[in-house]
This record gives structure tokens, sequence and C-alpha cells, in this order.
């Protein structure tokens, strides 16, 4: 069966992207008016239990979405690619880069979650692990990771978009796979050109925390911090997170 995906541009320099654990391919903001459609193809994949695979059944799991991945590149005709993973996301492109490292040309973590286990203390394991059945816990998590800054509106819309788009054992099975699971030794020392994007106001997944993981797990990574953004920078600041991405691709 083909696999459903959101398609943008018909340029030379392919990418593969991949959401967050709120997310789907359709929930990129105003940033999709500003990738240049000339120079790039992109693919947006949405995962099993999401969006317009709402009711693919699945495993649920970062593996699970490597094998989509690769199955929508095949599909695609796409012998290499980029890889741009956001959040969650960032984790499954590097379960991707395990797996056929050989097919990944560049890779990009937007506010992405390291390949190690993620660690979270008592009430943080409560928060994420109750979001699942808890519309107020998901409002939570948006709130500490956009810097307690961003508008009611905009935080409840979010909070709609994710639970209408996704399936409720969807949400808890892929975040019970990717916390605890450990990609690091599986990566260490992939000399893969990658490029971090931080959000200045990201209160989780800070620019200290990606010094200590990510750079600390690829020789060429880089880091840049975006000013004016916490974890959704295609929202918050779209022309300036699509400059980066796509300077980096070029290069």
């Amino acid at each position: 069966m083909a696999i459903a995906h959101r398609r943008i541009g018909t340029g030379p320099v392919r990418v593969i992207v991949l959401h967050d654990w709120f997310g789907t391919s359709a929930n990129w903001g105003s940033v999709l008016d500003y990738l240049d459609p000339q120079g790039f193809s992109y693919a947006f994949l949405d995962y099993r239990g999401y969006g317009e695979r709402r009711d693919v059944a699945g495993r649920y799991s970062l593996p699970e979405i490597a094998d989509d991945v690769l199955g929508l590149a095949d599909q695609l005709g796409w012998d290499t690619f980029s890889l741009l993973g956001h959040s969650m996301g960032g984790k499954a492109a590097q379960q991707v880069l395990a797996r056929a490292p050989e097919r990944v040309e560049k890779l990009i973590g937007l506010t992405p979650v390291p390949a190690g286990p993620y660690a979270m203390d008592d009430a943080t394991h409560a928060l994420f692990y109750g979001a699942a059945e808890d519309p107020d816990k998901r409002r939570a998590i948006l709130d500490l990771v956009t810097g307690n800054r961003a508008g009611r509106h905009w935080l409840e819309r979010m909070v709609r978009h994710s639970l209408d788009v996704s399936r409720p054992e969807a949400f808890a099975g892929y975040l019970a796979d990717w916390q605890p699971r450990d990609l690091f030794t599986a990566v260490k020392g992939s000399t893969v050109p990658v490029l971090v994007l931080v959000g200045e106001y990201d209160l989780a997944l800070t620019a200290e925390v990606m010094r200590a993981t990510w750079q600390a797990t690829y020789p060429n990574c880089r880091i840049v911090t975006i000013p004016g953004a916490g974890h959704y920078p295609p929202q918050e600041t779209p022309v300036a997170f699509a400059t980066e991405v796509e300077a980096f691709l070029r290069g």
C-alpha cells in the first residue's frame, strides 16, 4: 500500500520531514509558504495513528517510523535523502540513520530529542505520560516548551489539533518508545553533517542540552539558536527557520 504523505516542491535537494509528538505533516504553520519549491523536494510523513494515516494500524515505535521513512523513500525513488526531524521526529530521524546510514545525506534536528534515553523526574514523567488522556497536561507541556510566552488561543489550537489528529493509543505508544530508547551507541561518531536548531525560549531542549548530547554524538554537528522562538520555530519564526534549513541543505 502506498504511504500517504504531503509533498512540497520538485527541486533536486530531497528531504523527508518528520513531525513532533503533538503535530502532523499539516501542523508546520506558515513556514510551508516560505520553503523553496524550485530548489527542494520536501516529503512530509505522518506517523501511523496520526493525520492522514490516523487509521493505519501500527506498533507506534521509532523502528516502525524508520521502516515507513525508508518505504516512502523507495516509493519516491529516492536512493539518498536528507532528514528533518522535529522534537520526537529528531529521535526518529536518528533511528533512520542507525538503520540506513548510507542513504542519509544530511540530518537536521529541530528542537530535537537526543539519541539516548530522555531523563524525566517524577513530576515530568507524570505530566508527559498523563498527556495522552488529559488535554490540560498537553497544554502545560506546550506552555513549558514555548517558554510560557504563547497566547491562549495558540495553545488551545495546538491542543485541539493534537487531540483531533492522533489516536490516544498512538500518542501514548510513541512516548513509551522514544523516551527510554537508547540509540547513542548506534549513531555515535557518525560523520553525517548535522544541524541542530534550538529555540531561544525552549525551556526543555536547550542549547546546553544539545551541546551535551547531539554535539557529543556527532563530530560534524553545528548548533544554531533561533531568536524569538521556543519549541516551534516553524510557527513562531517561520522565515528565520526556513532560511537556516535551506542554507544548510544547500551548503
